[in-house]
């Protein structure tokens, strides 16, 4: 088996979820996601952010907003509904996510002339979706919440028992806030506490999520740290997520959380969608990706064909 930084298209094609698992961990920590819209507007007009994000180093791209019931990736060649995330693949040859959120009632508007984040029906951590997604052609489902939606880590630790038991053999199953998605007492320290990653492991969780040090009030290396290590005792991978807009920050502050990350231990760096919107900065996944692997790997990466 190959790690992550080895592999070309062609092994990703094949991967089982345990080679894709094992992939993730042997990289030591230089492992790159980027978060992507596609139903808005893409940055590049005919491009779909996924295939700029992948073009700029990412190693593994995770759809938000995504709705299962009704896919959308604009900027793909036209494509069937049901195609659309088999197209992806083969466009830009990358293993793909999904993010799904287990909320039972938003806390933020439903109007989308409202809230950008408003909820949608196929983007619920409903079982029916989760399975849907895995016959999309999902390689993860990543159970977590978008801004004011309101997810509780206690609703994505129920669905991550559902998940498991129904899909575990299929996908692999990620679970973790980047904010608070809403819930104030669920801010700072306690957006993910060292129980939480407990139960998340023996509900099912392959990978923990957990925000990046330096992205929401409190959340310091050591603290992180902490939670990785906890993490990685239990068998669990981790991913560190920017999700408050700090992907679109100028690139020396990209770099600081970008090391901080590394020391803290993490197997997955994740940047979000919001630099302008629908994807982080260019160059600063670029920079973030040099700064955890360094040029010749991030170089390689953005030069390796498809067709390989």
């Amino acid at each position: 088996m190959k790690r992550i930084l080895d592999c070309q298209a062609s092994d990703f094609k094949t991967m089982s979820k345990e080679e894709l698992l094992y992939a993730i961990g042997s990289c030591e920590g230089r492992a790159i996601a980027c978060e992507t819209i596609g139903a808005i507007q893409p940055m590049l007009g005919d491009i779909s952010n996924a295939e700029f994000v992948t073009a700029m180093g990412a190693d593994i791209l995770l759809l938000n907003m995504f709705d299962v019931q009704h896919p959308v990736i604009r900027g793909l060649p036209k494509t069937e509904p049901d195609q659309i995330i088999h197209q992806l693949k083969k466009l830009t040859g990358r293993p793909v996510g999904i993010n799904l959120e287990p909320v039972e009632q938003s806390l933020a508007s439903e109007d989308l002339d409202e809230n950008m984040w408003a909820m949608t029906p196929g983007r619920k951590a409903t079982l029916e979706n989760g399975r849907r997604a895995a016959e999309l052609g999902a390689n993860f489902i990543l159970l977590t919440g978008n801004p004011g939606i309101g997810v509780t880590n206690e609703a994505i630790c129920q669905t991550l028992a559902v998940y498991k038991r129904e899909l575990g053999d299929k996908l692999i199953l990620a679970a973790g806030k980047m904010h608070c998605s809403g819930i104030l007492s669920e801010g700072a320290e306690s957006i993910l506490t060292r129980e939480d990653v407990r139960l998340f492991r023996e509900a099912g969780a392959d990978i923990i999520l957990m925000p990046a040090p330096g992205t929401v009030p409190g959340l310091t290396l050591e603290y992180v740290k902490s939670l990785i290590d906890y993490a990685h005792s239990l068998g669990a991978l981790t991913i560190t997520a920017i999700g408050t807009s700090q992907e679109g920050a100028d690139v020396a502050t990209i770099r600081q959380i970008a090391l901080m990350c590394k020391m803290a231990g993490t197997d997955i760096h994740h940047l979000g969608d919001a630099g302008y919107g629908g994807m982080a900065l260019p160059e600063n996944i670029q920079a973030y990706s040099i700064a955890v692997r360094g040029i010749r790997h991030t170089y390689r990466r953005m030069a390796g064909s498809v067709n390989r």
